[in-house]
């Protein structure tokens, strides 16, 4: 792979072709309708192969294209693992009932007054292993017989718990967006897991039933849901507690990794070069006692999300009569939806390293370098603009990570997890008409085009302006 020269790029060209690649970009997906992998591809062969006429240091053209197979490579190595694997843990948690008996256990002890708080933290916590819209489609008849039940507006329980599901979904891995993120800007998912906590929960908090409550009655005369079948009772539900326990088992278990590391490399000598503190790091974790070698081991994210996964298929599945032709048939069905993703995750990897061998980045930080602008508000404009222009939430996480690369080089890991969480807050806010999202609460709530704007809208913006503003107080005490 091509390295860049130690000279300063030519930044006012850089920059240019920079814009030029976002707005190729966003042509190609919104006007000519290309998958989003083959829209960051081609943007990343072309912005790669034009850069050698701006800048004599960039990336030669007969490197373009080892330059896309080696950031390929290199994004996906990680990603893809943790992302198979958490598709299909989810999809055994879905399959066994999990998510039913995790929700329908959070109302009985709630209660019918204090039902969206249920839904606020139901949504929290079944949006860390499942991913949202799956999470919507199996818990949309539970709202539709509570609403019935109830005598209430469908969205007095629905957008608290969408609420709770957008939060973790952006902020909380091992979901697709915040791993990718992680991965490109080098930080650890422990760092990830919590401060996605310690903002999206005060952010779920503030962003659900008080909030959401303003546009319980805002469908007005639109589809009832009143006269909806009665929802068939699960008789067979696994225990709540379990599926709590199998949830929480990967993310206690990559915390106390990222403790063992930050206890490690806190006695490590000072002065050393990122490359040369990671490899004290891990020499001095190769010869710590067995004990504390063994946990740090099954407290890498891979191999937590193993255990809870295989955990998951015996006593979801196995344990509860499920046949292992049928376990077979969930888990191969699962890794069908998260193959796409994988690979445009990867593509975003792609895309962040051809910005890296053109010089891109570098021209980037010069330019806002000595701006004044925080790291973290810049981290979250970059979001927050692709993700209006857009609309994939994923796509704008992707693009702002590789666009940060160059403001990140020499931070702590604290601090690259906040702009980790600054991004996918940028990337949650501002829900319209191109995205996906927006169309799929639209019809399962049953709401017009305008209605969704003046409810689900708002509500992703709070949540983005929220947890934007809780990072930035956070990272005063970081």
């Amino acid at each position: 792979m091509h390295f860049l020269a130690a000279a300063s790029p030519p930044v006012a060209p850089l920059i240019a072709l920079l814009v030029f690649g976002i707005v190729f970009l966003l042509v190609l997906i919104l006007k000519f309708k290309l998958q989003a992998f083959l829209s960051l591809i081609l943007v990343s062969v072309t912005v790669a192969a034009v850069s050698k006429f701006v800048n004599p240091d960039a990336v030669p053209l007969t490197e373009v294209a080892s330059t896309i197979v080696s950031s390929m490579g290199g994004a996906l190595g990680f990603i893809a693992t943790i992302i198979g694997i958490g598709s299909i843990f989810g999809a055994i948690l879905e399959h066994s009932g999990g998510t039913q008996a995790l929700a329908s256990s959070m109302l009985k002890r709630f209660g019918e007054k204090r039902a969206p708080w249920a839904m606020l933290f139901t949504g929290f916590v079944i949006s860390i292993p499942v991913f949202l819209d799956v999470a919507l489609v199996m818990l949309a008849p539970l709202l539709y017989a509570l609403a019935r039940d109830t005598k209430k507006p469908l969205l007095y329980f629905g957008l608290p718990l969408v609420a709770g599901m957008a939060v973790t979904h952006a902020f909380v891995p091992p979901t697709p967006g915040p791993v990718a993120v992680s991965f490109i800007l080098g930080v650890s998912l422990g760092w990830v897991i919590l401060f996605g906590v310690i903002v999206g929960l005060p952010t779920a908090i503030i962003c659900g039933p008080w909030l959401c409550s303003r546009f319980a009655n805002i469908i007005g005369d639109g589809p009832s849901v009143l006269d909806a079948p009665a929802e068939d009772q699960e008789v067979d539900l696994p225990d709540y507690k379990f599926v709590l326990a199998l949830i929480g088992l990967p993310i206690l278990l990559i915390l106390t990794g990222t403790i063992i590391e930050q206890t490690t490399a806190s006695k490590l000598a000072e002065g050393l070069t990122n490359a040369e503190r990671q490899t004290a790091l891990a020499n001095a974790l190769a010869v710590a006692p067995p004990v504390q070698q063994f946990i740090y081991f099954v407290s890498h994210p891979v191999i937590a999300l193993l255990l809870s996964t295989l955990a998951a298929l015996y006593f979801l599945g196995t344990r509860r009569g499920v046949s292992r032709e049928k376990l077979l048939e969930i888990s191969t069905n699962a890794l069908g939806p998260a193959g796409i993703i994988i690979l445009i995750t990867g593509a975003g990897g792609v895309f962040k390293g051809v910005l890296k061998e053109t010089g891109i980045t570098t021209a980037l930080a010069e330019a806002f370098g000595d701006s004044g602008i925080h790291v973290l508000v810049l981290a979250w404009i970059f979001a927050t603009l692709v993700r209006i222009a857009q609309g994939s939430a994923t796509v704008a996480m992707l693009t702002a990570a590789g666009l940060m690369v160059g403001f990140v080089e020499g931070m702590s890991q604290q601090m690259l997890a906040l702009v980790t969480i600054v991004i996918a807050a940028g990337a949650t806010g501002f829900s319209h008409v191109n995205d996906s999202g927006f169309w799929m609460i639209s019809r399962y709530f049953r709401m017009t085009e305008a209605q969704t704007l003046r409810s689900w809208t708002v509500v992703s913006t709070a949540i983005s302006l929220v947890g934007f503003a809780l990072a930035m107080l956070v990272s005063v005490f970081v």
